[in-house]
């Protein structure tokens, strides 16, 4: 999985290790994630509340809490290393490469400012041509809530935060996101606060914008069906560990980690069929995390081996990699002889 040419990669995760300062000591939340996005690429990251995807996209932009401690791992951004770039290169790689759609619009706007000055704002130190202009600022901020279907942009330019839909203030966040050209976009589940029918028309915006501006794009959803409407590939996570990725395609035809299934098995059927039962049992504790796979305590196929070992990502089919003993020399194995016997 890790031997293609980085330089086709706009995003290039290695082995990341990301634990948080509490009371209590140091629990490890991101626990050797990989991860990939190519240009143009859509992905999507998906998994329980708590199983670090937000850490995970936090980390690639720098923004992560003051208690937070990268342990271990490599992020590179077109080649460059994001751990070890200077404040003044992050600075200008969050201002013109990469933007990020958080889970809540309202706290990611300023309520003091109008949406029109604080869209200028981000032009502003975009990088691009005439970006200094205020005539500039004007027309694109102006587009860009024409282009997010926004009506009567003038009025929404002088609009504050709180006088707008949440609809209307997700649209707003999208527009600042691709504004201006953006080599990646971060949407932290964009539709989290609205209803069924708001939540189709902002995700339409978001992936026709992102088809237009060329950019890659990383989805954080709990939504399977979301994933598969959005996304190229799925990163299935579970506890701080990516378990399964392949093609939308390839997932929804047919999962494989005992995980991704569970997560299949909760989507409700049009057929009936009866209330979805889950997955039996909760996330590990981090600050004592199982040995081995973390999935194990929760496994109906672990064997002691899982508890002992975290399973590498073996190739089970062409381009579909999964975190599971069961699939280890690329075929499926029995319970029985998924130890190593």
């Amino acid at each position: 999985m890790d031997n293609k040419l980085r330089t086709d990669k706009v995003v290039d995760v290695k082995n990341l290790h990301i634990s948080f300062r509490t009371f209590r000591g140091y629990p490890h939340v991101l626990n050797g994630v990989n991860l990939y996005v190519k240009k143009k690429e859509r992905i999507s990251i998906v998994g329980e509340t708590g199983c670090g995807k937000t850490t995970t996209v936090n980390a690639i932009a720098q923004i992560l809490a003051k208690q937070a401690r990268i342990d271990d791992g490599e992020i590179f951004f077109k080649g460059s290393n994001v751990l070890t770039m200077p404040q003044k290169e992050l600075k200008k790689l969050r201002a013109e490469n990469v933007s990020i759609i958080f889970q809540d619009p309202i706290a990611s706007l300023n309520p003091v400012f109008t949406i029109g000055q604080q869209l200028k704002e981000v032009i502003r130190y975009s990088g691009v041509e005439g970006a200094a202009d205020k005539n500039v600022q004007q027309e694109r901020a102006i587009n860009a809530l024409k282009e997010t279907s926004l009506p009567d942009p003038e009025r929404i330019m002088d609009s504050y935060p709180f006088q707008l839909s949440g609809g209307m203030r997700q649209r707003i966040c999208i527009a600042m996101s691709l504004a201006t050209p953006r080599d990646l976009v971060m949407a932290d589940e964009p539709t989290t606060n609205l209803d069924v029918t708001i939540q189709d028309q902002v995700l339409k915006t978001l992936r026709q914008r992102v088809e237009e501006k060329e950019s890659a794009l990383i989805l954080i959803t709990h939504s399977l069906g979301v994933a598969r409407e959005m996304a190229d590939r799925i990163y299935v996570m579970y506890a701080g560990n990516m378990v399964e990725t392949a093609s939308s395609k390839d997932i929804f035809r047919e999962c494989l980690h005992p995980y991704t299934k569970g997560l299949m098995s909760c989507i409700p059927k049009l057929a009936g069929g009866g209330i979805a039962e889950g997955i039996p049992g909760h996330i590990p504790n981090y600050m004592d995390p199982p040995p081995g796979c973390r999935f194990a305590p929760r496994c109906p196929y672990a064997t002691a081996r899982c508890s002992e070992k975290q399973p590498p990502m073996f190739e089970a089919a062409p381009e579909h990699f999964v975190s599971c003993y069961l699939y280890e020399n690329g075929k499926v194995m029995t319970k029985e002889n998924s130890d190593g016997k």
